[in-house]
């Protein structure tokens, strides 16, 4: 096996070997005459990268009838590419025969310097394969390097999964489509629950595809997936590098998502080189986890929010209650101010039948008053007939 390649096919080579060492520590090449392959999974086994190259991205492509397999350790291969690549004229990888013990990578500068390194290979590597078809995602969507960079911004630079929540535009309820402008995306930060989370940060992002994404595509029901952040952000470097969209693909919580860069083609059949990311998904689904993933409605909040404010009222009366029947400090200090309470009842009490007592001192007084001008009444002049108590009004 010998290729050899040089100027934009080099970056782009560059920026491929960067991405697979951000995934996995060893590289498995297999090369056969109608392409070369490259593709590395992590130690969790939890993300998948392959990458393929036709022989017509390389200057000069040479294989054996016989199809060739090694594996090589990425950072030996990282650590061959460390001269700055504007410094590098074209790069050739020889392997003398199927069973060599090492690879040969070959560096021509510009300076005249030639570099040559030998990096001892696995002649018997364990390799991988994962075969899936994007045509049978049911839910997919593209956005722009730049686009997605910017909206992953919105989270903390530790978070280490993230949850996207799908939803279809046309199965929003009017208010809530009103509420939040049409947006059918969430982007939400994923807390572990076993562990501490007070300190942390939750971050939901709602998303309207026809202003962040090129394309989006999504039917049925709501569906979530939750991945991690590291290997979306490495695929993410690597498309930015290469000036390229990223197609995401992705069915339901626990099935894995593909990512792929967006050619302008569906499959990339015209393209020289192709990438496939798969990453491995949360079996649990976050939608019956805390929020909805639906946006929320006012009534729904308002009625909810009654409800919780109901409860803990008629938990505030019974824990009342329960407190003036049974004895403790609380009780004690609430006896103190009903007794106060009941005093100055008992004060206004007393003031009120005092001035009751006056009153009826005097009402007797007044009769006495009137009984003794009855009694000490004299005799009417002649002439004027007497008057009975009785006919007075």
């Amino acid at each position: 096996m010998e290729f050899t390649l040089g100027d934009n096919s080099l970056k782009t080579f560059s920026r491929c070997i960067t991405c697979l060492s951000r995934i996995g520590n060893e590289l498995a090449i297999q090369a056969s005459s109608s392409q070369l392959l490259f593709h590395t999974i992590n130690s969790s086994r939890s993300a998948y990268q392959s990458i393929t190259f036709r022989p017509g991205f390389f200057d000069v492509y040479t294989v054996s009838s016989n199809p060739v397999q090694c594996s090589v350790l990425l950072k030996a291969v990282c650590s061959v590419l460390r001269t700055p690549i504007s410094n590098i004229d074209r790069l050739t990888v020889k392997l003398p025969d199927p069973d060599a013990p090492k690879v040969q990578w070959i560096l021509d500068c510009y300076s005249g310097m030639r570099k040559t390194y030998w990096i001892t290979c696995n002649v018997e590597p364990d390799i991988q394969h994962l075969s899936l078809d994007r045509q049978k995602f049911p839910s997919n969507f593209i956005v722009r390097p730049r686009d997605l960079n910017r909206l992953l911004g919105n989270f903390q630079s530790s978070l280490q999964e993230i949850t996207i929540i799908a939803t279809e535009p046309a199965s929003l309820p009017p208010d809530a489509a009103n509420e939040i402008g049409g947006k059918a995306v969430e982007l939400r930060s994923y807390n572990d629950p076993t562990k501490d989370n007070d300190a942390s940060l939750h971050t939901q992002l709602w998303i309207d595809p026809k202003e962040e994404f090129v394309q989006y595509f999504h039917t049925g029901d709501p569906i979530d997936v939750t991945f991690s952040v590291k290997e979306l952000k490495a695929f993410l470097s690597f498309c930015e590098g290469c000036e390229l969209d990223i197609h995401l693909h992705f069915e339901k919580a626990g099935e894995p998502i593909l990512m792929a860069p967006y050619f302008g083609l569906e499959d990339g059949s015209h393209s020289n080189f192709d990438g496939t990311l798969v990453l491995a998904t949360m079996l649990t689904s976050q939608l019956h986890e805390g929020a909805a993933a639906e946006p929320p409605q006012v009534a729904t909040r308002t009625n909810a929010q009654n409800e919780e404010r109901n409860e803990s009222h008629m938990q505030q009366e019974n824990c009342r209650s329960n407190a003036s029947e049974l004895p403790s400090d609380h009780t004690r200090i609430w006896s103190d101010l009903s007794g106060s309470a009941m005093k100055n009842i008992g004060a206004s009490e007393e003031r009120q039948a005092q001035a009751e007592t006056v009153l009826n001192d005097n009402e007797q007084r007044e009769i006495q008053r009137i009984s003794r001008m009855q009694i000490s009444r004299e005799p009417l002049p002649a002439g004027n007939n007497p008057i009975e108590s009785n006919s007075y009004p």
